[in-house]
């Protein structure tokens, strides 16, 4: 399968994946504090080994609190933007897909990405599990964010991508946004880690199917997203995210390896 640009290691990583896979399908309701930190430390929501099961329709509007290693910041969705998408976004948060997450693209004025999850159990299942497109309805503005897909129709699944710059030439590409990153929020966008830009972009497959200790390994100065959360209705006015001019624009949009 062509994975989005936007869109060996093997035995180093086995027992690593090995351990991230074991995971409790139920924690205890009332855990000790050594039992809650290994469930944190091993454990993904096993309801996500179900695509097909996670249709619940999403709130008009919520938000999402990410927690980072360069700081937190909030990203206000809107469903009336893209609701194909945004019901889509909803179930992978609640079900805590983008925890423990490495932001594998950062390009410098141009986009950040993510969106594989750190668990290959977790990515095979959601490889093919793509959703419709929806028409854009919003432009790709800075702070805006947007699933990242291939040249082909409803090519969507989980990587999303969050505009450093005015992107608006991807309207007509058929990338349609959900969501913004108010001008407060993108201040923490910007420090997450650029310097190996596109390059672990191309390895998408490798990253899937082994999981965070391949990037770990590879590339260990990426940031990773400790925790994405529900938090509450968005804004009804989103602050308008702010200009910025010190980065340089990318020289080529997001395309299909």
């Amino acid at each position: 399968m062509r994975k989005p640009v936007m869109g060996i290691f093997v035995a180093v990583f086995a027992l690593a994946l090995h351990a991230q896979a074991q995971t409790p399908a139920q924690a205890p309701a009332k855990p000790t504090a050594p039992a809650a930190r290994r469930s944190a430390a091993a454990g993904y929501d096993r309801s996500l080994l179900h695509p097909a099961l996670l249709k619940e329709k999403a709130p008009e509007t919520f938000q999402v609190k990410f927690e980072t290693t360069r700081g937190d910041f909030t990203m206000n969705v809107t469903r009336a933007w893209a609701p194909i998408g945004v019901d889509r976004f909803y179930n992978l948060v609640k079900h805590h897909f983008y925890d423990n997450m490495v932001v594998f693209r950062a390009v410098p004025g141009f986009v950040v990405q993510f969106g594989i999850s750190s668990y290959p159990p977790v990515s095979a299942v959601w490889e093919n599990a793509n959703i419709k497109d929806d028409p854009v309805t919003q432009s790709n503005k800075r702070g805006y964010v947007t699933y990242a897909k291939t040249s082909q129709p409803n090519s969507r699944s989980t990587q999303i991508f969050i505009s450093f710059k005015d992107n608006s030439f991807l309207d007509s590409q058929g990338f349609a946004p959900f969501g913004v990153v108010d001008a407060e929020g993108m201040k923490v966008v910007e420090m997450l880690y650029d310097q190996y830009g596109d390059q672990p972009t191309g390895e998408q497959d490798q990253i899937a199917k082994l999981g965070k200790p391949y990037l770990d390994h590879k590339y260990p100065k990426l940031d990773v997203i400790k925790h994405a959360t529900l938090v509450g209705a968005a804004a009804s006015a989103p602050a308008k995210p702010a200009a910025t001019a010190h980065k340089a624009a990318a020289s080529s949009p997001i395309k299909p390896q």
